[in-house]
């Protein structure tokens, strides 16, 4: 039989919403992400389209996969993004002669443009973060490093 006292202790042993690593993650990323919104409009871009450009403005064409691999997304959530930037003028999608099961993706002359105006958006987001790019490339490391460790335990993850 449970004792109010043994209840209250359960109640006290219980954790706290602000003590939560979990919650402070994703309250920041949905604040970076509607922080990032004002800067990419103007450009014609979601956040997650933002992302794909920078993997392609690395090193283009890029399969499906690769691409997947860089940004941690599935093919079934890539495809219709991808389409839809097909769509945009900013990306074409082309089967690998090699390998016709894979899809290529190459930037147009649009998206390979859309780079020069979209050079100033990491920049602002430091200046509106109010973080040196120093702070930011340790922060991103620790947080890299969170993400690998919870791959080791998570089933579902292909590292």
């Amino acid at each position: 039989m449970k004792t109010a006292t043994s209840s209250q202790d359960a109640a006290q042993q219980a954790p706290a919403l602000d003590a939560q690593l979990c919650f402070a993650l994703y309250t920041a990323t949905h604040r970076l992400t509607r922080a990032y919104r004002p800067l990419l409009e103007p450009l014609g871009l979601t956040y997650v389209q933002y992302l794909v450009m920078l993997v392609l403005w690395e090193d283009t064409p890029r399969s499906v996969g690769e691409l997947g691999d860089a940004l941690f997304l599935d093919s079934g959530t890539l495809t219709p993004l991808l389409k839809r930037m097909e769509r945009a003028g900013l990306v074409s999608r082309r089967r690998d002669t090699e390998d016709e099961r894979r899809v290529l993706i190459e930037l147009t002359e649009a998206g390979t443009a859309l780079k020069s105006r979209a050079a100033a958006v990491s920049d602002e987001m430091l200046c509106r973060l109010e973080m040196t790019t120093t702070d930011a490339k340790r922060m991103r490391s620790q947080i890299m490093q969170l993400v690998h460790n919870l791959d080791r335990y998570d089933s579902t993850s292909e590292a």
